[in-house]
C-alpha cells in the first residue's frame, strides 16, 4: 500500500503536464494595440545649453533648517559648476538622479567661503542665496560627496572663482 505521503503516478503525471504547458507570459495572442494618443516630440530647454561645465560630480546635498535645528536631506545626484559663455559667471546647479529636480541653483560668488564640515572628512559647508525653490532665499548648505579627493575640489573651484572675479575687475 501506498503512502500518503507519496505522490502518485496520476499525480506525477498532472505534474509533468502542467510544467511543459506554457505559461500564459510566453503565449501570444496576437493582439495589436494601437495608441490611443500621438505624442509629438518636445524640445525640453534645461537653461544650461548657454554654460560649459567646470565640474561635475556625484553627491549629496544637505540644507540646515533652523527651525528644526537640523540638517535636511535635500538630494542625491550631480553637482554641477557652470560657467555661462557671455557673462563668464559661475553658478552651482545640482539636480536629483531620478526626477531631475534642482536641488540647489545659485551664483558662487566671492563672498561665499566653502568650509570642511567638523565630523566628516567629505563633506563641505557653505552659506549661499539660493533659487531651487523659485525664490531667492539664503541657506546653509552641506555636501557629501563619495571620496576626500572629489570634496576638495570644491572649494578649490569656488576660490578660482573668487581669482578669476577679481581678475576681471
Amino acid at each position: 500500500m501506498a503512502s500518503t505521503t507519496e505522490p502518485t503516478v496520476l499525480q506525477r503525471e498532472e505534474e509533468d503536464e502542467n510544467e511543459s504547458r506554457p505559461s500564459a507570459e510566453d503565449e501570444d495572442t496576437g493582439a495589436q494595440v494601437a495608441p490611443i494618443v500621438q505624442l509629438q516630440e518636445v524640445a525640453v530647454s534645461t537653461g544650461e545649453e548657454n554654460e560649459d561645465v567646470l565640474l561635475e560630480l556625484k553627491s549629496k546635498l544637505y540644507r540646515f533648517d533652523k527651525e528644526g535645528n537640523q540638517w535636511k536631506e535635500r538630494g542625491v545626484g550631480t553637482v554641477k559648476l557652470l560657467k555661462h559663455k557671455e557673462s563668464g559667471k559661475v553658478r552651482l546647479v545640482m539636480r536629483q538622479n531620478k526626477t531631475l529636480k534642482i536641488c540647489a541653483n545659485h551664483l558662487v560668488l566671492p563672498t561665499i567661503n566653502v568650509q570642511e564640515h567638523h565630523g566628516n572628512e567629505k563633506s563641505c559647508v557653505w552659506h549661499a542665496a539660493d533659487f531651487a525653490d523659485g525664490e531667492l532665499k539664503e541657506e546653509l548648505f552641506c555636501i557629501r560627496f563619495a571620496s576626500v579627493e572629489s570634496k576638495l575640489i570644491l572649494p578649490f573651484i569656488f576660490n578660482m572663482n573668487y581669482f578669476l572675479c577679481c581678475a576681471n575687475l
